[in-house]
C-alpha cells in the first residue's frame, strides 16, 4: 500500500517516474547529427593527424578533432574545454577511453576554424593546451592508472612518468609516421588497472620486496582472514607473535611465495609494501587488442627493472623513445610492434634494440593452462 499511495505502480514501474537516481538515457547527450544517424554510419577517414570525418548513409558528415587530455584535470582546464564546445560545437564534446577529448562539427570550414582555435591555445611556457593528434599510424595518448596521487599500492607514479614519456614522443602524437598505431600504457603496479597487458608498449610499476608487517596494528586494523584470502599465491598466513611482552594475533609472509602484488595491503593497512629502494618500472612490449594481421596478444617483458627517477624519469623515457625509433625504422607498413618482433624473432628484437636479455625475462609459466589455452586475449569456439 505504501508504494501505491506514493504513486508507484508495480505493474508499470516507469510510469510517471521522477527521480535523479542513475544516469539519463545516453542518447539525450548526443549532438543532433549523432542522434539522427546513430548506427547508420558508412565509413570514416582520417583527413590529417587528429582530424577524422564520419560519413552517414544519409549523407551527413561529422568532423571530429581529437586532442590529448589528461586523466587528472583542473577545473580551469575543464571550463575552457566547455567554452570551446559552446563556441564551436553547440555545447557538445566527448571523452575517449584514452583520455582524449573530441570536438565534433558538421561543416569542413567549421572544422578548420575549430582546429586553428585549438592549435592557438597555449600555456604561458609555450606548450599546447589542446594538442591535436593521436590518430592513425602515430602514438596515441597514454592510458594510465592513479599512481602516487590516489592509489594505495603503486610502485611508481602515473601522471609523472606519463607526462615525461609523452613529452619524449610528442612529435609522433602529432603526426602519423609510424608503421602502424602505437599504444602506450602505464600501470602503477602489477594489478594493472591500466591496459598495459595488451599495449604495444606497457610500463608497469613493480615492487621487489615483500610487505612489511606492523605487528602492533595488524589485529586492530585488519580482518586477518581477508588479508590471507587476498593473496593469489598463498604467501600470507595468520600467526601469533610476541610483541612488547604480549602474545598478539598477526600475519606471517612466506617470502619465497610472495609476488609483490600488494593485494594483502589492499585488505590490511598494517602490511605496507611501497619501498623507495625496491620499487620501479618494468617495460613490456608487443601486446594488442586488434585482430588485424594476427590475433590479439599479451605483452612480453623486455626490461625487468628501471628505478623510479622523479621528476623526469630520464632512463625510462630514453628507453621508450629508443624502442619506438627502432620499431619505426625496421617494421613493415601496417605491422604492429608485436607483429614485427614475432616476424623477425625476439632474439633479433633484442639485438636491434640493444636491450639486455636476462633470466628475468624468460616466460617460465608452465601451468597446464599454458599448453591448453589459446595464448591470446581472444577466445573463439
Amino acid at each position: 500500500m505504501a508504494f501505491i499511495s506514493s504513486g508507484y505502480n508495480p505493474s508499470k514501474p516507469m510510469e510517471n517516474r521522477i527521480t535523479d537516481i542513475g544516469p539519463h538515457k545516453y542518447d539525450s547527450y548526443f549532438p543532433p547529427v549523432i542522434k539522427k544517424n546513430f548506427g547508420k554510419w558508412l565509413y570514416h577517414e582520417i583527413l590529417e593527424p587528429g582530424v577524422l570525418v564520419h560519413v552517414a548513409k544519409s549523407g551527413d558528415r561529422v568532423y571530429s578533432i581529437r586532442v590529448g587530455g589528461t586523466r587528472t584535470m583542473s577545473v580551469t582546464h575543464i571550463r575552457e574545454l566547455c567554452e570551446i564546445a559552446d563556441k564551436h560545437c553547440g555545447g557538445h564534446l566527448r571523452f575517449t577511453t584514452r583520455n582524449n577529448i573530441e570536438f565534433m562539427v558538421t561543416d569542413k570550414s567549421a572544422m578548420k576554424a575549430l582546429r586553428d582555435d585549438l592549435n592557438s591555445r597555449k600555456f604561458p611556457g609555450g606548450s599546447f593546451k589542446f594538442p591535436v593528434g593521436g590518430t592513425g599510424a602515430g602514438i596515441s595518448n597514454m592510458v594510465h592508472t592513479q599512481g602516487w596521487v590516489h592509489c594505495h599500492t603503486p610502485a611508481t607514479d602515473a601522471s609523472g612518468p606519463v607526462k615525461c614519456v609523452m613529452d619524449a614522443v610528442f612529435e609522433d602524437f602529432k603526426n602519423m609516421r609510424m608503421p602502424a598505431p602505437v599504444r602506450i600504457a602505464l600501470a602503477c603496479c602489477i594489478n594493472m588497472c591500466g591496459a598495459v597487458h595488451c599495449s604495444d608498449i606497457g610500463l608497469v610499476g613493480i615492487h621487489r620486496k615483500p610487505p612489511m608487517i606492523d605487528h602492533e596494528w595488524a589485529d586492530q586494523l585488519c580482518e586477518i582472514p581477508l588479508a590471507v584470502s587476498a593473496c593469489p599465491t598463498a604467501a600470507v598466513r595468520p600467526t601469533t607473535v610476541e610483541y612488547k611482552g604480549e602474545k598478539v594475533k598477526s600475519i606471517a609472509i612466506k617470502e619465497d611465495r610472495c609476488m609483490y602484488c600488494g593485494n594483502c595491503y589492499t585488505m590490511c593497512p598494517a602490511l605496507p609494501i611501497s619501498d623507495g629502494e625496491g620499487d620501479g618500472i618494468a617495460i613490456m612490449v608487443g601486446g594488442k587488442v586488434s585482430n588485424r594481421i594476427s590475433m590479439p596478444k599479451f605483452s612480453k617483458v623486455v626490461v625487468g627493472y628501471i628505478p623510479n627517477e622523479p621528476p623526469r624519469w630520464p632512463t625510462l623515457t630514453k628507453m621508450v623513445k629508443h624502442i619506438v625509433e627502432v620499431y619505426a625504422a625496421n617494421a613493415e607498413k601496417y605491422e604492429r610492434l608485436g607483429d614485427w618482433a614475432e616476424r623477425i624473432g625476439w632474439e633479433s628484437f633484442f639485438k636491434l634494440t640493444g636491450l639486455e636479455f636476462t633470466h628475468h625475462l624468460i616466460d617460465d609459466f608452465r601451468d597446464p593452462a599454458y599448453y591448453t589455452w589459446r595464448q591470446s586475449t581472444q577466445f573463439k569456439f
